[in-house]
C-alpha cells in the first residue's frame, strides 16, 4: 500500500502562486509515477502533470503548461506541484495520485484551490 497526504492549498488571487505538496508513504519504492489531478465545481476529475520515476520524465495538461511545474524530492518522498499564473478556472481539488507497476493506482484525498478573480 501507498499513503498520500496533499498539502498546501488555500485561497489566493488571480496571478499569484501556489505550491502543492504531495507526500507519500508506505511502499514507495514500488511506485513508478506519480501525478496531479484535479476537480472543478461541477466538473470531472482532469489529469494536470505526471511524472516518471525511472527517468524523471514529466507530462503536463495543455491547460497548466508554461504555468504549472512537477518536481520531486526523492529524500522527502515528497512531489510538488508550483503553480503560477494561477486564475479562476484552477479553482478545483488537487489530488495526488500514485501508480505502482503500470495499472494500481493509489490517491490522497485532495487539498482545495480556490483562486479569486
Amino acid at each position: 500500500q501507498v499513503q498520500l497526504a496533499e498539502s498546501g492549498g488555500g485561497l489566493v488571487q488571480a496571478g499569484d502562486s501556489l505550491r502543492l505538496a504531495c507526500a507519500a508513504s508506505g511502499r514507495t519504492f514500488s511506485v513508478s509515477q506519480m501525478a496531479w489531478f484535479r476537480q472543478g465545481p461541477g466538473k470531472e476529475r482532469e489529469f494536470v502533470a505526471a511524472i516518471n520515476w525511472n527517468n524523471d520524465t514529466r507530462s503536463y495538461a495543455d491547460s497548466v503548461k508554461g504555468r504549472f511545474t512537477i518536481v520531486r524530492d526523492n529524500a522527502k518522498n515528497t512531489v510538488y506541484l508550483q503553480m503560477s499564473s494561477l486564475n479562476p478556472e484552477d479553482t478545483a481539488v488537487y489530488f495526488c495520485r500514485a501508480r505502482r507497476g503500470t495499472s494500481v493506482f493509489y490517491w490522497g484525498r485532495g487539498t482545495q484551490v480556490t483562486v479569486s478573480s
